[in-house]
């Protein structure tokens, strides 16, 4: 073996399979697991991906990439680089970290999932070093924001997130779970690699990783851009099987990819789109949130899944008309519940940053501009208590988020709707139509209970702001605020706020 090239014996290593002789095919890849479904068994043997490593290769790539991560951390360990860093970037890295770190290990079960059930031996091998990637992931975010934890208790959320019942932890879980999980292997490679991996981690990872590049924080960029790159490599799993199923059964194909891609979006729109349009400095972002979709997601997506003649989702105008609202209605839910969060939400609102929030979105200042007035006028007077919470947001059954999504009806008016579906005696409440009908033809969160339902039934003691924070475990120590309430306020001190609202913009 030794004597050969790598392109005679690598095929041979990677393609490892055989009939097996005192147990049939089923009882070895039982169908709740692996998932093929309508799928001929030998279809599979036509798996091929594009990365073909090899076992040392990877080796020697990963130590130089954890040379390389660690390295840079070590020396900006001796920096002040932290303490130099805007409150707001501080805030975008710890929904980073606190949102992802555990999700990595969360990968892993889903990469071995594929490495035991996978119906290809490439595929199994691949799968095999997608969970050493995300096992490395885990750690290295880990690690990092550990690091954090003596400067800023709120760090501490990096390990402890999906170990508590925060709202958000809560939302995430339900999406993951599913996602990586509960799903058979097939659907995860679909799921995770495809949809999730391809798309949504380079909005994260490489978006994010250019913002924090010019906000200053290299230790965060260095890192995130080292993950990517594992990412990129082992995320090749779902073209493959998506080729597979959508030659045998588009239907499924088609619905798994719309479900598994609006829950991402949802999610991303709670996370990265306030850390991109409202934490990071205003002098330091490449591009709103909507531009970083268009050329990361959009395009990318729609041409992948007609590729393998598939279709936009059904969704596809719903989802488009939310790229201008979504993460603004739900910023501004982050914002208003702030005590339940683990990071400071920066409000992000003056005049420079609202001028340039109604330029990318031009129907900003319509429909958000008359609520931040309020806010405003509230912290001028000194009067920040009429700023905070008296009970928990009203959440979507399917994605857990809070019900806030601005829609305009035909008069033109902007109003928050709930969609509503009455099931087995019981009223359900949606952000969207879409969560709706995913609901329903799912039903997999049937006996899901949201805060909200955990609330109403007394779970929750005592039922008010105290008990829901203890009961999410938050501690006052690592309780959200804003971290500079002066910063956008102080442009309209001693004015009506609320005069300041013109067409189109602005006054200044």
């Amino acid at each position: 073996m030794a004597l050969l090239k790598r392109e005679e014996w690598q095929g041979f290593v990677r393609d490892v399979d055989w009939t097996p002789r005192y147990a049939d095919d089923e009882s070895i890849f039982p169908e709740w697991h692996s998932g093929t479904g309508k799928v001929p068994r030998e279809a599979w043997l036509t798996w091929e991906e594009s990365y073909k490593v090899s076992y040392p290769e990877y080796v020697h790539l990963q130590r130089e990439k954890d040379t390389a991560v660690y390295a840079v951390k070590a020396a900006l360990q001796r920096s002040s680089a932290f303490e130099t860093l805007d409150e707001g970037w501080k805030s975008a890295t710890k929904m980073h970290f606190g949102g992802v770190a555990l999700v990595e290990y969360a990968a892993v079960y889903a990469e071995l999932k594929m490495a035991r059930f996978g119906l290809n031996g490439a595929w199994r091998n691949m799968a095999t070093f997608g969970a050493l990637d995300d096992m490395r992931h885990a750690q290295v975010t880990t690690f990092f924001g550990h690091e954090f934890i003596a400067k800023d208790a709120q760090y501490d959320w990096t390990q402890k997130t999906f170990h508590t019942n925060n709202w958000v932890s809560v939302s995430l879980r339900n999406l993951f779970d599913g996602m990586m999980i509960s799903s058979n292997a097939v659907d995860i490679a679909l799921e995770l690699p495809f949809t999730f991996e391809t798309g949504f981690t380079n909005l994260q990872f490489i978006g994010l990783s250019a913002d924090a590049l010019d906000a200053g924080d290299v230790n965060f960029a260095n890192m995130i851009s080292s993950i990517q790159t594992d990412e990129a490599r082992h995320s090749q799993q779902g073209g493959p099987t998506l080729e597979i199923l959508a030659e045998h059964d588009p239907v499924r194909a088609q619905w798994v990819l719309d479900r598994s891609f609006w829950g991402t979006a949802r999610a991303f729109a709670a996370l990265t789109g306030p850390a991109m349009d409202y934490y990071t400095p205003l002098e330091h972002r490449k591009q709103s949130y909507r531009e970083f979709m268009e050329e990361w997601i959009i395009d990318q997506f729609i041409r992948s899944i007609e590729d393998y003649g598939l279709k936009k989702p059904w969704f596809w105008d719903e989802f488009m008309r939310g790229l201008d609202t979504w993460h603004h209605g739900l910023h501004m839910g982050l914002w208003y519940w702030r005590p339940t969060l683990w990071w400071r939400p920066k409000a992000g609102v003056s005049k420079e940053e609202r001028e340039w929030l109604q330029e990318k979105y031009p129907n900003w200042e319509k429909v958000y501009g008359d609520k931040w007035d309020v806010m405003i006028d509230n912290v001028n007077a000194n009067n920040v208590e009429a700023t905070l919470p008296a009970t928990l947001p009203w959440l979507c059954d399917l994605c857990n988020l809070p019900c806030c999504n601005a829609t305009q009806d035909r008069s033109g008016t902007w109003r928050i709707r709930s969609w509503q579906l009455e099931y087995d005696g019981k009223k359900h409440h949606f952000c969207t139509n879409a969560c709706r009908q995913i609901w329903w033809k799912d039903r997999d969160n049937v006996g899901h209970e949201t805060l909200i339902d955990r609330f109403l039934a007394g779970q929750i003691q005592p039922m008010d702001v105290g008990g829901i924070l203890k009961y999410m475990g938050v501690t006052p120590d690592t309780a959200g605020d804003d971290p500079d309430y002066e910063a956008w306020t102080r442009d309209y001190i001693g004015r009506e706020a609320r005069g300041l609202a013109l067409a189109g913009g602005i006054s200044r």
